[in-house]
């Protein structure tokens, strides 16, 4: 249904989505755009930021002049306040601001010459009325052409809008960037609404890629921030123990230091926790002693803390701190991943401070906003930073959570989010924005006006990728000839880099559902056999079993997808300096989007197997080693009547309750290479199952796979334990009362051992495999 629902979601919005088509046009070609000689900085920025994004799209480099020609149509950037050119200004457009950042655009015909006017309200206006002309533009190569009918107030409702660019070497690709890179990058978040970027100046060691050194990027991105007029922020926890006297002292002197060499300096955020332990009785001090050095060289930056991390007691504490203490120099706090709810902040909060929100949109899993019920395939294989665009997902979430802010500061380590970074500042200047309309206009700003709604709609079926089991979404194969289909049309858009990231993804996901299938069928096989031991000698089954098992590894399913998927992470690299791989692009670790290294991890259990069958082969008896072949062979079937549920798989859940709120953990073990079995790296704290159609009659025992302790509940009783290991992949065995199955259902829930929230999550206790067997 969930599969059906979403294709139907797709139809709709291609069909819904229409080419621009106007009652008229005007041809541009030979305006001038006009500024006046005592325009502010911005103005003049927003000038040379049109001129030059027309001329790398059509060729034709309109000039900045200062005086008003009589014979030309005016493209006319000024702020509202310019008393030089104030009797220019039409009358229509002689209306207030009500938003810091608004513009107005408006076309007015006057003398037969066009006018049109960008009219900024007072800072950054005209940049973001440059954006938003340069996505009604239509651009081609020779030509320049507007709607003859243009007449948009436009203002942000959220006041802070940014994302983090952390130049340092956890980033999948900016820490390979030039200072013109980043240059580029940051105007083209302005042009999306952005008024802010966050940097991450210290933490991290050095990067293989770095073009200059972090000291003097540092210096360069405040530089840009100052062309832009975009804020700056800077991301600078405490790694260390806060009573350490040696080592805050040296840590504050290091923080002066920066701040002085620092040109724009707007805001500091400390995370309280991830990375940080410090209590904040000794947090909040340092902070104020830190503030008061941030202010002798930036006098209006302000500090703001996050409470990640932080237990009850934590939160109870900083809270009664703002209470009792009212410090006039914290200027609000940020809500980020395993930070308390959204709304108990806000709520907890004096109003004097403001929120901010730090949405992680750059991960899939192991994270804040995880991809919804993700089939293990793509988890094993794309990992945390693929190419992710999520609209509709993002957009839900923004929704959800906005209204309680002052606005966001998103949490990026790369490129590969490129789409989810303009629909949050999108839907940050304009929330009742349609989703579909966003990513048209983000496809008609960087590919063309004439590829725009296509590329919209395959931007979508990427999304649609990822709904729903990857065997049962025969979408994939549809999006990628789509995208086949786009690459011949437009071959020009080779180069560009983010039409590379979406033509990677829909080759990926092809190839590895192709793999699945493939894979799949071949365990599915190597099953039988064994479960042929008894009838043949057990080393028999196990080699014929292995050996059918180990055709995946020298049997590629689809080669041109593959050299595709290679050829486009190396286009990716050159273009961007995208790091898809440890050993070929030094990336820093094989989390940080080395899709490359993970294109052909196994889809079956082959690994496991393997390691299973050398540990039977060492079993004393030939009993031994049947019974546990028999366990290996029957793992997902169980004797009729009974039923297995592998709790994170979304196709293979049938008796899990599904949340929106709920995803599956996936586990990170041995570098992502883990050899353990598929339905062990992926588990949940807590599940929820449901089952009907039971045997009143029978009897039944509930097995447990998973890790540490369980405490199940049937139909919101405790139940007793026959059998009891903790170890992962062993099994716990519950006696289900008779009484419970009565009336054909019972429901299935698990306790938390409480005791437990306080270790790292790493070690919590999980679960993996559920069976209900009949007896």
């Amino acid at each position: 249904m969930r599969n059906r629902k979403y294709i139907f979601i797709l139809i709709s919005t291609f069909l819904t989505l229409h080419v621009s088509a106007f009652a008229g046009e005007i041809n541009l070609n030979d305006a001038v755009i006009v500024i006046s000689d005592d325009s502010e900085h911005i103005v003049q920025v927003s000038a040379e930021v049109l001129a030059e994004e027309i001329e790398k799209r059509t060729g034709i480099k309109l000039p900045v002049v200062h005086s008003w020609p009589s014979d030309k149509p005016v493209i006319a950037i000024h702020k509202s306040n310019n008393k030089k050119y104030a009797k220019k200004i039409p009358e229509s457009l002689n209306r207030p601001f009500h938003e810091q950042d608004a513009f107005y655009l408006s076309l007015i015909h006057e003398n037969s010459q066009p006018q049109l006017w960008i009219l900024g309200a007072h800072r950054r206006g005209t940049l973001y009325g440059v954006g938003r002309l340069l996505i009604l533009m239509d651009l081609q190569k020779g030509s320049i052409t507007i709607p003859d009918e243009l007449d948009i107030y436009s203002g942000p409702q959220y006041q802070i809008r940014g994302h983090q660019l952390g130049y340092r070497n956890t980033a999948n690709s900016w820490d390979a960037w030039t200072p013109q890179q980043f240059d580029q990058y940051i105007r083209e978040l302005a042009l999306f609404g952005a008024n802010c970027i966050e940097n991450i100046p210290m933490q991290d060691s050095p990067s293989p890629h770095f073009k200059l050194p972090r000291e003097e990027m540092n210096k360069k991105i405040s530089e840009i921030c100052i062309k832009y007029d975009m804020d700056y922020w800077c991301w600078m926890p405490a790694q260390f123990d806060l009573t350490d006297t040696e080592k805050r002292v040296a840590a504050l002197e290091e923080h002066e230091q920066f701040f002085k060499t620092c040109p724009r300096l707007d805001n500091v955020f400390f995370p309280g926790g991830d990375p940080g332990h410090n209590h904040p009785r000794d947090v909040m001090p340092y902070l104020k002693e830190l503030t008061k050095l941030l202010k002798q060289s930036h006098p209006t930056a302000g500090m703001w803390i996050s409470l990640q991390g932080f237990n009850a007691e934590k939160v109870d504490y900083f809270f009664d701190y703002l209470e009792r203490e009212k410090p006039d120099w914290l200027e609000g706090v940020v809500s980020g991943p395993g930070s308390p709810s959204m709304s108990e902040t806000r709520y907890r909060l004096p109003k004097q401070y403001k929120h901010r929100h730090y949405p992680d949109i750059t991960h899939n899993m192991t994270c804040q906003y995880p991809v919804e019920w993700w089939d293990q395939a793509f988890a094993l294989t794309l990992g945390r930073e693929a190419s992710n665009p999520q609209p509709y997902y993002y957009a839900k979430i923004f929704q959800q959570t906005a209204p309680f802010t002052d606005g966001f500061l998103a949490y990026s380590d790369g490129v590969h989010d490129d789409v989810n970074k303009a629909l949050w500042s999108q839907l940050a200047w304009d929330p009742e924005q349609d989703v579909q309309k966003i990513v048209t206009d983000y496809c008609r700003l960087f590919f063309n006006d004439q590829v725009a709604e296509k590329a919209a709609y395959g931007i979508l079926a990427l999304e649609g990728n990822w709904v729903g089991p990857i065997r049962q979404n025969g979408g994939i194969e549809a999006t990628l000839a789509y995208w086949k289909d786009l690459e011949q049309e437009y071959p020009q858009l080779a180069g560009n880099w983010r039409w590379q990231l979406c033509l990677l993804r829909a080759n990926y996901d092809a190839y590895q559902r192709r793999r699945f299938l493939y894979e799949n069928d071949l365990e599915i096989k190597a099953n039988r056999i064994l479960a042929k031991a008894g009838d043949i000698a057990s080393g028999t089954a196990m080699q014929s079993a292995l050996a059918l098992l180990k055709q995946a590894d020298n049997h590629c399913v689809a080669p041109d997808l593959r050299q595709r998927i290679v050829d486009l992470c190396e286009n990716l690299y050159q273009s961007i300096g995208l790091q898809t791989s440890v050993p070929k692009y030094q990336a820093k670790n094989p989390e940080r989007g080395c899709v490359l290294d993970f294109v052909d991890y196994p889809l079956n259990n082959r690994w496991w197997l393997a390691d299973e069958f050398e540990k039977i082969s060492n079993l004393s008896t030939d009993k031994e080693k049947l019974a546990r072949i028999k366990v290996l062979a029957d793992w997902e079937k169980p004797t009729p009547g009974s039923y297995y549920d592998n709790i994170g798989s979304v196709a293979q859940s049938l008796h899990t309750v599904f949340c929106s709120d709920v995803a599956p953990h996936f586990a990170w073990w041995d570098e992502g290479k883990s050899r353990a079995r598929l339905s062990s790296q992926v588990f949940q704290y807590s599940p929820v199952l449901e089952y009907h159609d039971l045997d009143p009659e029978a009897s039944y025992i509930l097995r447990i796979s998973g890790f540490g302790e369980a405490f199940p509940r049937i139909d919101g009783e405790r139940i007793t334990y026959t059998m009891y290991n903790k170890e992962m992949e062993t099994f716990k065995e519950f006696t289900v009362p008779q009484s419970a199955v009565s009336d054909g259902t019972i429901k299935l829930t698990f306790d938390r051992k409480t005791e437990e929230l306080e270790l790292n999550w790493r070690q919590w206790s999980h679960i993996s495999d559920v069976w209900l067997i009949k007896q």
